[in-house]
């Protein structure tokens, strides 16, 4: 089962989505109060379950909320989370092929509903 693992640091507090055998599937903004860390959490929770994936490096467009596939300047493929309103609310680290993004999705869409918070 994955979980939220939230971190304070000197610029603010942020949260990763960890799967189930520890790895980080994303990573939120940093935020300024608890209050911001509990609603990113809930947007993702919420968000990830219905959200449309739209692949940039194909054309396509989708409305929010969404998952954003895309080629980052050196080359890998990233995704991001908009939810409703367009605000990202969680973003990928990068991947080799386009197939590691589309399994990160998979994974934030099984594990974030369920995860459990922790504070690092």
């Amino acid at each position: 089962m994955g979980k939220f693992v939230v971190t304070e640091g000197k610029a603010g507090t942020h949260f990763n989505l960890l799967a189930g055998n520890g790895e980080v599937i994303g990573t939120s903004q940093v935020y300024k109060s608890a209050s911001g860390v509990a609603k990113g959490i809930a947007s993702v929770r919420a968000n990830a379950p219905i959200a449309a994936i739209e692949d940039q490096t194909a054309g396509a467009s989708e409305k929010n909320p969404k998952f954003e596939i895309f080629q980052d300047k050196k080359g890998g493929f990233r995704f991001r989370l908009k939810a409703a309103n367009g605000v990202t609310v969680l973003a990928s680290e990068s991947y080799e092929a386009k197939a590691g993004a589309k399994n990160g999705i998979k994974s934030v869409v099984k594990n974030a509903p369920a995860a459990k918070v922790e504070k690092a």
